[in-house]
Formats: structure tokens, sequence, C-alpha cells
């Protein structure tokens, strides 16, 4: 059985799967595509990518918000 969680992403939350990444532990931030986690990333490297993605127009886009963070 492949273990799921429950993501915050700025306040929605979804659950995804953990298939590719079965060490994420709760606190972790992960990086998700299509309703998968992918990697672990360090507190910093999540702001940024967060940061990033909301630079682009990908959080509101897909979203539809403007303000939050993203972690397991």
């Amino acid at each position: 059985m492949t273990r799921t969680a429950k993501v915050d992403f700025g306040g929605v939350a979804r659950e995804i799967s953990l298939a590719y990444v079965p060490e994420a532990q709760v606190g972790d931030y992960v990086i998700v595509h299509v309703g998968f986690a992918l990697g672990i990333l360090d507190k910093a490297e999540a702001q940024e990518t967060w940061r990033l993605l909301q630079e682009i127009g990908v959080v509101e886009q897909e979203l539809g918000l403007t303000e939050g963070g993203i972690g397991l």
C-alpha cells in the first residue's frame, strides 16, 4: 500500500501520494506534481521555490492563491 499525505498549499489542503518519496515525514517540504510528491526540500529551498512559482503566476493559476507556503 502506498503512503499518502495531506499537504497544505497556502491554505488549500490536498491529498498526495508519497510513492516516490517514502522517506517523507510530517513537517517535510515536498515538491508536488499531479498528485505525487517528487522530492523533499529544506525550508529555505521550499520558500524560494514558492516565491518563484508565485512570481511566474503558477500559484495563482493552479490554486488561486497569492500568499502561503508549502509543506507536508
